[in-house]
């Protein structure tokens, strides 16, 4: 574990993970599909590579949206620990999974959102965050546009895709003007992640939020723009 993204986290910083990674073994309810030896690469190695953008590793509030069973985010609180970060996370066990986990590895700056982000973007933390991270699956308009309310002008949301689909890229920069959401930089670090295909979009904010968003919950996976 020496090698590669993790190779500067300190030996505490570890030691957290590994507890994250020993309780998402022990999880009885489903919330990953990789709990085995491969979960260190999987999981810890593909969510550092985010640190190679350096807006993210200079952000003080952090909405994981999507958090899933808590990557990236868990794993960029521990190797952020100046900066909030908030799991959005709609699915209650895996909530409650993220909390514990937080809870269990003493990451106090991890907090868990039992919640859409439509509604998280409807309350007092709209605009209000320096970065969106998303690992989860959905097309990147349908990403961007839950974003775009999120995050203040100028800030960034960092997407973790697997192999680049050309038709996606474009159905993104169609809706780019209608979200607010400029495509910037797509990094590839597959050979550092836990996936050979990853890709690293980063798209940003570039005006203020339009009037319209965030719209209904689920419209932006059910008719994205673009």
């Amino acid at each position: 574990m020496a090698d590669g993204p993790t190779a500067s986290l300190s030996p505490a910083q570890r030691r957290s993970l590994e507890t994250v990674l020993a309780l998402l073994a022990e999880e009885r309810a489903s919330v990953s599909s990789v709990v085995d030896q491969r979960a260190w690469k999987v999981h810890v190695e593909d969510s550092l590579t985010g640190l190679e953008v350096p807006e993210l590793r200079e952000a003080r509030r952090i909405a994981d949206v999507g958090a899933g069973a808590g990557f990236p985010g868990l794993v960029l609180a521990v190797a952020l620990p100046e900066a909030q970060i908030d799991l959005i996370e709609s699915v209650g066990r895996k909530t409650a999974f993220i909390a514990r986990a937080a809870e269990s590895a003493g990451i106090p700056n991890a907090v868990a959102v039992n919640a859409r982000a439509e509604d998280v973007a409807r309350g007092e933390a709209r605009e209000t965050y320096d970065i969106v991270t998303s690992r989860a699956v959905g097309r990147l308009s349908t990403l961007a546009e839950l974003a775009s309310p999120l995050l203040h002008e100028n800030g960034l949301l960092v997407a973790w895709k697997g192999k680049r689909d050309p038709a996606e890229e474009q159905q993104l920069q169609n809706a780019s003007e209608a979200l607010a959401m400029t495509p910037e930089q797509i990094l590839d670090v597959g050979h550092r992640a836990g996936s050979e295909h990853r890709h690293l979009h980063v798209i940003r904010k570039t005006a203020e939020t339009p009037s319209n968003l965030p719209r209904k919950s689920g419209l932006a996976k059910k008719r994205p723009f673009g």
